[in-house]
């Protein structure tokens, strides 16, 4: 077995092609075992074995530079860098991250999670090299669907202006997530069928040399290829087409499917675990569905993730042209529905939390400067969301809240969400952004309101003394479970409080606490830092009132677990009581 006997690039180099070959194989047999048990990014690193191989036998890592984009792709990279034991031993399936890591070897540059920053970030070390007078090699590695992104775009523009060595690997297998969206596709469909020769070249375009490889599989022809760009003097595109999943046949049928997956049976490709709770993807998607065909209007956009509500490929179809995918482009997608609203339509814009940060921008100045209705749905927004480093969705209300004119929600339950949902599509007001919550889809037997035209009216759901306690969308269990262990430990009921509203204050009733009670207790699923809680605490900074405020440290967090977190801020019933003294 080769895979074992590689500690590092200098081993790749020993093999010949026959080997690298086996090699390959290898390490589709490795990535095949530790997914189906761990999860993670499949088609994607299925696709790249060969050219990663190619990689490290042509160039001389970590000396030789490779910079990749989203680096879900980075597994087999991770595999020829000193970390195979991480791919071929259980036990250590959990020692490296889903993504390149500078803690974990020389080999890696940057913390990379978010899409289309290859380029622009290896632009950034071909430029420190040539005012070092430095001579390596850099290689930034991008897939088809980041050129999408807009910083894909910039960085590809800025290339030729560095004028000295940076090869730009496209690895373009005519998918992103889903499929891809956008004119420069059909560019590349025409490169692809034309061998590389057709006289459009969106490379060409922008002033870059360009070279194509349509066998991206094979690894004898990478390395030719590899090995005449090599050292180059100027910036090239280098173009391969690969199959993404290839190796596994369920993985090659269906890629949208297998670009990440959780564990499964490798002999049928079925999930190690049947999954039969509710889903709040599913709930959207037919809530929506159901207003589309009700009122033409109604416009779901998405961002190259459309199953994050549940718009699987025949959920989509079934939508028609009121289903729009604007590719890898947040803030493409926030101006354009921010233009759909201006013009009487009524569009939804739906993505997770960590990539809402890329339309900052557009959320303030296309959307909320020109107070256009458009429904934001903020997806992952929680400590309970998704946990590596590049993908925390707890910044959203710090971010989010302080923009002017925006209404920002946080339902507590699948009845409230709905409902705000509701209501937000057919208001003209306002632009709202909505947390979908991320806790479980809990259900309650309480009348729910459905207009929330009146702004900033929070909801008392027990009404008592002494203490109240503001607990905030998904931690309005946490709440409940606080406002029950104050009233066993103290023998007063305190008054709950479902805020309801993140981006103001219920002045009214925060004055009326202050008549009979001393404490207030506020709750949030987001960092403290800029949040929800601190707008209370300023409320109430020339009064007797004490404030507590509950929420996360502004830190950057990487694969935890939600227990530890929690247990670490604080937020646990008993650990509040005891700061509060009862």
């Amino acid at each position: 077995m080769y895979l074992e006997t590689i500690n590092g690039p200098e081993d790749v180099k020993k093999l010949d092609i026959g080997q690298l070959e086996q090699l390959a194989g290898e390490m589709r047999e490795a990535l095949l075992k530790r997914l189906s048990f761990h999860g993670g990014h499949f088609g994607p690193n299925f696709g790249m074995v060969e050219a990663t191989i190619a990689l490290h036998y042509v160039f001389d890592s970590p000396r030789d530079k490779f910079v990749f984009d989203v680096s879900h792709q980075s597994y087999c990279h991770k595999m020829l860098t000193g970390r195979r034991e991480a791919y071929l031993e259980k036990e250590h399936y959990d020692d490296v991250s889903g993504y390149s890591d500078p803690s974990e070897s020389q080999h890696d540059f940057f913390n990379i999670g978010h899409t289309s920053t290859s380029v622009s970030l290896a632009s950034g070390l071909v430029k420190a090299r040539d005012l070092k007078g430095d001579k390596e090699n850099v290689i930034a590695i991008i897939g088809d669907g980041s050129l999408s992104g807009g910083e894909a775009l910039e960085g590809i523009d800025f290339a030729s202006e560095l004028d000295s060595n940076f090869i730009i690997l496209v690895n373009d297998n005519d998918m992103s997530i889903a499929e891809n969206h956008g004119g420069l596709y059909k560019n590349l469909r025409a490169l692809r069928e034309s061998g590389g020769t057709c006289e459009c070249n969106l490379f060409r375009a922008m002033g870059l040399d360009y070279v194509y490889l349509g066998e991206g599989n094979e690894i004898g022809k990478l390395i030719e290829l590899f090995h005449r760009v090599k050292d180059i003097d100027h910036p090239i595109v280098v173009h391969i087409n690969t199959i993404k999943g290839k190796g596994y046949v369920p993985a090659e049928k269906n890629k949208e499917d297998w670009h990440w997956c959780m564990p499964f049976d490798i002999n049928t490709g079925a999930p190690a675990a049947a999954f039969e709770a509710e889903d709040y993807a599913d709930l959207t998607c037919e809530f929506l569905l159901e207003k589309m065909k009700r009122d033409p209007m109604v416009t779901t956009v998405v961002a190259a993730v459309p199953t994050n509500i549940g718009f699987t490929e025949e959920k989509r179809r079934e939508a028609g042209r009121q289903f729009v995918d604007v590719g890898i482009a947040e803030e493409h997608g926030i101006a354009f529905c921010s233009g759909i609203a201006k013009n009487g339509g009524k569009p939804v814009f739906a993505t997770h939390s960590s990539f809402m940060q890329r339309t900052y921008d557009q959320l303030s100045q296309d959307l909320c400067v020109n107070r256009n209705p458009a429904t934001i749905l903020v997806n992952t927004a929680s400590v309970y969301g998704m946990n590596d480093i590049t993908h925390l969705g707890i910044y959203d209300i710090a971010m989010m809240s302080n923009i002017p004119n925006l209404v920002y929600l946080a339902p507590t339950n699948s009845e409230e969400y709905f409902a705000m949902l509701d209501w937000s599509i057919e208001q003209t007001e306002h632009p709202v952004a909505i947390r979908i919550p991320c806790n479980g889809v809990v259900h309650s037997k309480e009348i729910v309101d459905t207009d929330y035209s009146v702004l900033n009216r929070y909801q008392v759901v027990q009404k008592g003394s002494g203490t109240a306690v503001l607990a905030l969308g998904d931690f309005f269990q946490l709440g409940e479970e606080v406002a029950a262990a104050i009233s066993q430990k103290t023998g007063t009921s305190p008054t709950l409080i479902n805020p309801r509203y993140i981006t103001g204050l219920d002045e009214e009733l925060l004055k009326r606490l202050t008549e009979d009670h001393a404490f207030v207790v506020t709750l949030e699923d987001g960092i403290l830092n800029g949040g929800f809680g601190e707008k209370i605490a300023r409320f109430y900074g020339s009064s007797n009132m004490k404030v507590f405020n509950y929420g996360l440290k502004k830190e950057f967090l990487d694969r935890y677990a939600v227990e530890d977190v929690m247990k670490d801020n604080h937020l646990t019933p008993d650990l509040i009581l005891q700061d509060l003294g009862f």
